[in-house]
């Protein structure tokens, strides 16, 4: 691919207007009188950089794709813009222009340069000047973005090395915040679908599909036909490799033909989309795209504007087209290889710092889960090869190679793997690679088997721990401890208040007496028949409740004095047919004196049957059980 004129990284500064909204306020890198945004139709530039819901945090970032017109010789690319927006209370400005109407002044100031592989870097210097900025409450002061456009410059043309770059989300938060669902997005970008990811954070949504794309090596550096899908220079210029130093890495994977170009003819790539760009996504010359937006509205068309949803803010993922659906599903060496993954950075996790194993070694780095897709990438595409190889040798035995057994693309699914073959991204690997890749990689899935006891105890294991039972257990038993501390709290005080109702009664009734025993005094004389409320004796209705206790225990004693004298004489012995056995039946009369012997004596009553007559009134009772 012919070199193009180096572009020199510009600067400029997005402010909202509260009657124009958006708009582009300054430009920095540029000739006086020029504006870039005019001459590259970047009308949807200020609503890029100002994402929808950055005003609800204190910092947000924004990552865009933007089309360059050709100029002169140099023909028409993609560029990059990276936006960082803050907000400052409209009192704490030193000069407030006229135009500021609103309590707070929202500003954004982006950076657009020809690749993002730098924007790691960028993103952390972008972060502090804009932040000293801000510091300065006079926005007229703008020679720190000046010096900061002239430093990006002189970095760009003295720093360009070949080394990659990463940046994004790290690949560890991924896989242990989507697990096995990071492997089925990976094989989708590969499909070339619509894919729309949604959330509330900008700059999450934006570093979670440049992390998905990087795991495709080399496609950072070669993204220049993403922001178009007209464009199409990468395969236009494309030439296919005629030698291979296998000590090189760079040179292996040309020879194996990535990057695999998922952003061709017909695709684009918006890490963050605003609504304003929906008429791109619709147009039907757009076939596939990967794109981000923070505006809920497009969930309520999700059908219209996808064929797989992202969801990052509920962790779920919808696919409404069932044919993806199967293609996506995962083969048993599939889930085996990411399980492995999964279970290598849980292995090593650090709650301080997740983007770094705990034991400070390769196993579970970034680097590590980055090779591991590489592998994962070199074997899928070596089988795929020999696949193409079986079929136009079919039915010639000598052509099949005996280190294969069957189809070893099947591994990968077969579904994904016809799916696959009927995309931009695998017609322009097939045309530009040697039909006998699987001699320079083995073609054979890394964890390549059929399903074994592991597998479904590991899949067992990994779907009880997906089901959180320790975390809904100690719920569940928060809830009942709680429950129950309510409950006996409600008891005791219902208690607590009934007997306070009861020292309120006996007070009253205490008083109520000494006040007719004054009365009476200062009288002298008192009406007969008077009589005054007795207070409640309390010992008295205790003493009426043991009396009641005994009376029942001495009525169960002597019916089990009963039962075993029978025991004795009659059930101890063979009974007659004719002879029925006696029982004991309690008749109407019996139930009233037994309940009459329960019941505590009246108050008044002058003298009450003690324990002992009780005792032997049920006795004589019990003695004749039948009638």
């Amino acid at each position: 691919m012919p070199a193009m004129a180096p572009f020199s990284p510009l600067v400029c500064v997005v402010g909202f207007h509260h009657a124009r909204g958006p708009e582009v306020e300054s430009w920095f890198g540029v000739e006086d009188g020029i504006d870039p945004a005019t001459e590259n139709e970047w009308p949807l530039l200020p609503f890029m950089a100002l994402s929808d819901g950055a005003h609800a945090s204190t910092e947000d970032f924004s990552y865009f794709t933007l089309r360059h017109e050709a100029k002169d010789d140099v023909p028409a690319t993609s560029l990059f813009g990276i936006s960082c927006t803050r907000q400052l209370d409209s009192n704490e400005l030193i000069n407030r222009p006229a135009e500021v109407t609103r309590s707070t002044v929202q500003k954004a100031v982006v950076v657009i340069s020809d690749s993002p592989h730098h924007f790691g870097q960028v993103r952390e210097k972008l972060s502090i000047i804009t932040t000293a900025w801000f510091s300065q409450r006079d926005f007229t002061d703008t020679d720190i973005l000046q010096k900061f456009q002239e430093s990006l410059a002189k970095s760009a043309k003295e720093h360009d090395d070949e080394r990659d770059q990463y940046f994004g989300l790290s690949l560890r938060e991924m896989i242990h915040e989507f697990k096995h669902q990071t492997l089925v997005l990976f094989k989708c970008c590969l499909l070339q679908p619509k894919m729309l990811f949604f959330g509330s954070h900008c700059e999450r949504l934006c570093m979670m599909q440049f992390s998905l794309i990087s795991l495709i090596p080399g496609l950072i550096r070669n993204l220049q036909d993403c922001a178009d899908p007209k464009f199409n220079a990468y395969e236009e210029h494309l030439v296919m490799p005629t030698s291979l130093r296998t000590s090189e890495r760079s040179s292996l994977l040309a020879y194996m033909g990535l990057p695999l170009q998922i952003f061709g003819t017909g695709s684009l790539f918006g890490p963050y989309t605003p609504l304003q760009q929906l008429d791109m996504l619709a147009d039907h010359g757009t076939k596939s795209y990967i794109v981000g937006s923070t505006n809920s509205l497009l969930l309520q068309q999700k059908d219209r504007y996808s064929d797989i949803l992202i969801n990052l803010d509920e962790h779920t993922i919808n696919i409404s087209s069932s044919s993806l659906r199967n293609s996506l599903a995962l083969s048993t060496p599939d889930r085996r290889f990411i399980d492995f993954l999964t279970a290598t950075v849980n292995d090593t996790w650090d709650e301080k710092n997740p983007s770094r194993p705990n034991t400070h070694g390769y196993s579970g780095s970034e680097e590590f889960i980055r090779l591991q897709f590489e592998e994962y990438l070199l074997a899928l595409l070596a089988s795929a090869k020999y696949r193409v190889y079986m079929q136009e040798h079919k039915g010639d035995d000598n052509a099949i190679l005996t280190d294969y057994d069957g189809d070893p693309s099947s591994e990968f699914n077969s579904d994904w793997i016809e799916a696959w073959m009927r995309t931009e991204n695998y017609r322009i690997f097939n045309k530009i690679t040697d039909s006998h890749l699987f001699d320079i990689s083995d073609a054979k899935h890394p964890f390549s088997g059929g399903l074994s006891i592991e597998d479904v105890q590991r899949r067992l294991a990994q779907q009880v721990s997906e089901m959180h039972l320790d975390e809904r257990i100690q719920a569940s038993r928060e809830v009942l401890g709680k429950g129950l501390a309510v409950g006996q709290k409600k008891v005791s005080s219902a208690f607590n208040n009934l007997w306070a109702d009861i020292e309120t009664m006996r007070e009253a009734q205490r008083k109520r007496s000494e006040e007719q025993k004054a009365a009476a005094a200062e009288n002298g004389t008192l009406p007969a028949g008077t009589k005054f409320p007795k207070t409640p004796d309390l010992s008295q209705a205790q003493a009426s409740v043991q009396a009641a206790s005994s009376r029942a225990g001495a009525y169960i004693s002597s019916w089990g004095s009963w039962a075993s004298e029978k025991r004795k004489s009659a059930w101890g012995k063979p009974t007659s047919p004719t002879t029925p056995t006696a029982s004991p039946p309690l008749h109407a009369a019996e139930d009233v004196r037994i309940a009459a012997a329960l019941a505590p004596a009246p108050e008044d009553e002058k003298s009450a049957p003690t324990t002992a007559q009780a005792v032997s009134r049920d006795s004589t009772t019990t003695a004749s059980p039948t009638a």
